[in-house]
């Protein structure tokens, strides 16, 4: 059939129609006779709607030709200002009419010179396009800046009719149409309007929303729509918007920005952007498009972006609304070439420089966006701003006067990091916030409890004078971070991220920070950038530093504060003196810590010395290690009855049945935290739960996992069982049974009743987690209780919280897992005479190299007094090896508190092999050295 009206001229002189061959009928089809739609009704209705929605656009956005002469098309100035529903009722009527439709082309191109046929390349490209591209880009680079502009322009927008927003169909018209005309023109100038302002991409790739006026007036309009009226039009126009802002938004279009209506969404994590669509739209930009064509436009469309958008953030003027600067920032972090080198030297960077003013609340809005509908970008989006950060710190020159922390280009995306870190934790498993233990179980809670509660009691105290203990020492709980408390969520929640945390690490930024100016930053009262803020980008091994210099400065404030006492007269000690027996370590430690405790607590805050009792020996740090590794020794032994060891993993866990009294486990929880606090490794081996609830996290079922792998897989079989026979194979009530360290069986019902009340499919999940939460929780709790205190004397006030993660601690107090001697090869120094090239030296790394893994252990309790590897491997491990003479029948010695080994110069390999082997087997105890 033919349309009314003459064939519409495009701007390349070539006829074009609406191919009304493929009309459907003009009946609007609603249902069959028996009110249920046949397939060809729905095959007639879905064309219908579409011609339809193509007369509603054109209505409202036009079809981007300037010289466009249909007076039912917003591109020929013909259309006045519609609100929706007027432009739904006529879109249904020029239907109804067969009116003249446009091809939607977003603006004229001009043709390239004609008659010309070129080659095309692979991609159905001229093999000219790529070499005309560049010349095109930057001629349209130019003419932006050379334009003049009327006051108010966008100067992202050159003169001329906008392409107003990008939909995936607009924007592969595009380049079906420069493919065409062999010029790049108009993609270059389509990407650069919209892209670089907030209003037009905020505007673009939107999800088509379901309550929008046309969706409704459609469903309400007459089923014969070849006869419509115009009554029958003016109710459809007379329907009232079912969104005000809709309508407000369709009339009130600024600077050339679309009318389209705005998506409104119906939940914090929907922004209403069709993330498929611009993914789509971008694989078919990389694919049919030559790299010159895009990629310089949309680097700098998406710099001038940030410009705005940051204007936009600091200085609400209500040009873009949070939405539509979200939904930009979300299209933008979308791009797949963001990793490239020239996004990382210009885009990325002045996004992230805009984002710094973003509110706390659209940052959590971005984050749960983010996590929702970006999982598999997430990685891709850190990848790109770790390239960056560590491209600005291999690059960026760095003095005494100016730091890493005051380079914006590297704190500016470690402050957007902190978005995808808590976004990788939203979109991970998370378990409920109210496993959190809030709890104030600190030095200083001063609750009163029996006589045998913690370190009071153990030499008869009243409960009363628990009050002593708690004097001048409590300590507000570190506060949350602002973004997880906006969120709602902890580190603590997340039982496991979609990416690992060690992802987030960037090993060149934390060698380059120094963290005694970091913690300087961090304490100073001025508004000045910390990674201690930012810690997870930093590795264990450089927060392990400002744990230290957090540590130190307070034990030389302790000294200070002793020197003014016994100025005035009032005589202190500046250190924590202990002095023990090697024969009764425990009852001597045990004693002199709780008189500590009682007068007061922040001795606990001192540097520790230790005396073994009728030894010689200056404790400059070794002497420490060792009574720290005596004390895990015998409070760790089995027999001792403290502990239960796990066979399986060779962890230690509470034994609920424990004779001892609560001042041990305070005392255990006490030697962790100095150790800590006084840089020493012990060698324990809890599982990963207790470190969790060490930072206020209670156990679960999945902490079973690594506590106890055989129940945890025996759980694991009854919540997959599927069948209804549930009872019959698993015969499980709610009594359960355990054993002591002395194999006394003891049992104890989960909930009242629980010997009656058999395992089912409906109470299966109950029933592991009453489990998991009486063995890992209640059943010792009194005992974890102590020992979290005695942690907590010591912890109280050090950054550890902020700084750490329950992995990281568990790295803090048992060092590293990688022991690795060719690393402490390449770490150690040489002094008094030894080299690299050293014969002895060489001889005495072959030596080594061979040694047994428990050898090695004993060498480096030999030389450093601890045998456990410190926080980021062997070569944070500074050995020194010296030599000690020539040679001669002395064995080597070592100074433990300096980590240096003394060697004589041995004549030959064996006898270097011999003297070693016997030092490292028979020492034990300090000499005068």
């Amino acid at each position: 059939m033919n349309r009314k009206g003459e064939k519409h001229q495009t701007g390349e002189g070539e006829a074009s129609s609406a191919s009304s061959a493929a009309l459907p009928s003009l009946e609007f089809p609603h249902s069959s006779s028996s009110g249920i739609p046949s397939e060809n009704d729905t095959m007639k209705r879905a064309a219908a709607k579409k011609l339809i929605e193509r007369y509603f656009y054109q209505l409202i956005d036009g079809c981007g030709n300037s010289n466009c002469d249909n007076e039912h098309c917003a591109s020929s100035g013909k259309v006045k200002n519609l609100t929706p529903n007027q432009a739904a009722a006529q879109a249904i009527q020029l239907f109804s009419q067969e009116a003249r439709l446009c091809d939607m082309q977003p603006s004229k191109v001009a043709r390239t010179q004609s008659g010309s046929i070129r080659k095309n390349n692979e991609y159905g490209r001229s093999t000219s396009d790529s070499n005309n591209t560049s010349k095109e880009a930057a001629a349209y680079t130019r003419s932006q800046s050379a334009t003049p502009r009327m006051e108010g322009d966008s100067p992202s927008v050159p003169q001329g009719k906008p392409v107003g927003y990008l939909t995936e169909e607009k924007l592969v018209n595009i380049l079906e149409t420069c493919q065409k005309s062999g010029s790049w023109v108009l993609l270059i100038r389509a990407l650069g309007e919209v892209f670089s302002r907030p209003v037009s991409l905020g505007q673009s790739f939107l999800q088509e929303t379901p309550d929008s006026p046309l969706e409704a007036i459609l469903n309400k309009a007459p089923k014969d729509l070849k006869n419509l009226k115009k009554e029958d039009v003016r109710t459809l126009e007379g329907e009232p918007d079912k969104d005000e802002d809709s309508q407000e938004l369709a009339e009130s279009v600024e600077s050339g920005a679309t009318s389209r209506l705005q998506y409104h969404s119906t939940s914090p994590d929907d922004i209403g952007l069709d993330f498929a669509s611009v993914r789509r739209a971008y694989k078919a930009l990389l694919k049919e498009a030559p790299s010159s064509a895009y990629e310089g436009p949309l680097v700098q469309a998406v710099s001038t972006l940030a410009q705005l958008v940051e204007v936009d953030l600091r200085f609400p003027l209500g040009v873009a609304t949070s939405e539509e600067l979200l939904r930009s920032v979300l299209v933008v972090l979308e791009l797949p070439t963001l990793g490239s080198s020239e996004y990382l030297e210009q885009a990325l960077p002045a996004l992230c420089h805009a984002l710094v003013p973003m509110p706390l609340p659209m940052q959590a809005r971005l984050a749960r966006i983010l996590a929702r509908h970006c999982k598999m970008r997430l990685k891709t989006m850190l990848e790109a701003l770790q390239q960056l950060i560590t491209l600005k710190v291999i690059s960026g020159h760095f003095t005494r006067d100016y730091y890493v922390q005051d380079e914006e280009s590297i704190t500016a995306p470690t402050k957007f990091m902190k978005v995808l870190y808590y976004a990788n934790m939203l979109a991970g498993e998370l378990d409920p916030p109210e496993l959190r233990q809030e709890e104030d179980v600190s030095a200083g809670s001063g609750v009163a409890g029996s006589a045998d509660d913690g370190l009071l009691g153990a030499v008869g105290l009243p409960p009363s004078s628990s009050g002593l203990l708690g004097k001048g020492s409590r300590q507000q709980p570190p506060p949350p971070d602002p973004l997880g408390a906006e969120l709602g969520i902890s580190v603590l929640d997340a039982r496991k991220p979609l990416l690992p945390f060690s992802e987030f690490y960037n090993e060149p930024l934390s060698d380059a920070v120094e963290m005694d100016k970091d913690f300087a930053y961090y304490k100073s009262d001025m508004r000045s950038f910390s990674f201690m803020n930012y810690a997870f980008i930093l590795t264990p091994a450089t927060k392990t530093l400002g744990l230290y210099y957090d540590n130190r400065i307070r034990m030389y404030s302790e000294r200070r504060i002793s020197i003014f006492h016994t100025v005035v007269g009032q005589p202190m000690n500046p250190y924590l003196r202990l002095k023990v027996r090697r024969d009764h370590i425990i009852d001597d430690a045990l004693v002199e810590l709780e008189m500590v405790a009682m007068e007061n607590p922040k001795d606990l805050k001192k540097q520790l010395v230790v005396e073994f009792e009728g030894e010689q020996g200056i404790d400059e740090g070794g002497v420490s290690k060792e009574f720290f590794q005596l004390v895990v020794e015998e409070i760790f032994n089995p027999d001792y009855g403290m502990f239960t060891l796990n066979q399986e993993t060779q962890t230690v866990w509470f034994n609920p049945t424990s004779f001892e009294s609560d001042a041990q486990f305070t005392l255990i929880g006490i030697v962790l935290g100095l150790a800590i606090y006084n840089n020493v490794i012990l060698d324990v081996h809890f599982p990963m739960v207790v470190y969790r609830k060490l930072m206020g996290k209670r156990g679960t079922y999945w902490d079973l996992e690594d506590w106890n792998p055989a129940l945890f897989s025996g759980l694991r079989e009854l919540l997959n069982y599927e069948d209804s026979d549930i009872e019959d194979v698993f015969m499980q009530t709610f009594r359960i049974c355990y054993q002591d360290v002395f194999g006394t069986t003891f049992f104890h019902e989960l909930k009242e009743g629980g010997d009656q009340i058999f395992v089912n499919q409906e109470n299966k999940r109950e029933f592991v987690d009453l489990y998991a939460d009486f063995l890992l929780n209640t059943s010792v709790e009194k005992q974890f209780r102590a020992f979290r205190r005695g942690f907590q004397m010591v912890t109280d006030e050090s950054p550890l919280h902020l700084l750490f993660r329950p992995e990281e601690v568990e790295q803090l107090v048992c060092g590293s897992k990688n022991f690795d001697f060719t690393e402490l090869e390449e770490a150690t120094e040489y002094d008094g005479g030894y080299t690299l090239d050293s014969p002895v030296i060489k001889d005495f790394w072959e030596i080594v190299h061979k040694m047994s893994v428990e050898s090695k252990r004993k060498l480096l309790q030999f030389a450093t007094g601890s045998d456990r590897v410190p926080v980021g491997g062997l070569s944070k491990l500074k050995l020194i090896i010296a030599r000690n003479g020539p040679d001669s029948d002395r064995l080597p010695t070592a100074h433990t508190c300096f980590n240096v080994l003394l060697l004589p110069e041995y004549e030959n390999k064996e006898k270097l092999s011999d003297r070693l082997m016997k030092a490292i087997n028979y020492s034990k105890g300090f000499g005068m050295l």
